[in-house]
């Protein structure tokens, strides 16, 4: 189980251009490494495009934005181009990432059982420690809500 004040799980997983982006290439600034379940779901889209919209302000602090999901790079690219989107998409199709941070989880919808990756957000220092976790993220309010925490 991951807490916060320990170090973050390294990784090391391909952008939306099939570029590798580790941890560790943002030790020094803070980090909002999101997990979503779903390129171009309405949810997951809106989660993107309001960490899009509020992208300025995490620049104005220093603060870099990380998306990751288990769809292909080729989803995330497509993902990024058609919603604009300022920030990098991670893909761990082997879900492995997903794992060591905990967010892989069974899920229920409409009575049937799945796994599936828990909406979930990690705030990390610039020591590549964990300062704030938000499990079950609600979209609505929720760029807002990290905002008010990092200000």
């Amino acid at each position: 189980m991951l807490e916060v004040g320990k170090k973050a799980p390294s990784f090391s997983l391909p952008d939306s251009n099939g570029k590798k982006v580790s941890l560790k290439d943002f030790l020094g600034q803070k980090l909002i490494l999101y997990f979503y379940p779903k390129d171009m779901t309405s949810g997951c889209t809106k989660e993107a495009c309001d960490f899009r919209d509020n992208f300025p302000n995490f620049e104005k602090l220093n603060v870099q934005v990380i998306g990751i999901s288990p769809d292909s790079v080729a989803s995330h690219k497509k993902f990024v181009e058609k919603y604009n989107l300022p920030f990098i998409l991670l893909s761990d199709e082997k879900k492995e990432v997903v794992q060591k941070y905990g967010v892989w989880k069974e899920k229920s919808l409409y009575g049937k059982k799945y796994m599936g990756v828990e909406r979930t957000t990690f705030i990390i220092d610039e020591n590549g420690k964990i300062m704030h976790i938000f499990p079950k993220v609600k979209v609505n309010g929720h760029v807002e809500e990290i905002l008010k925490i990092l200000g």
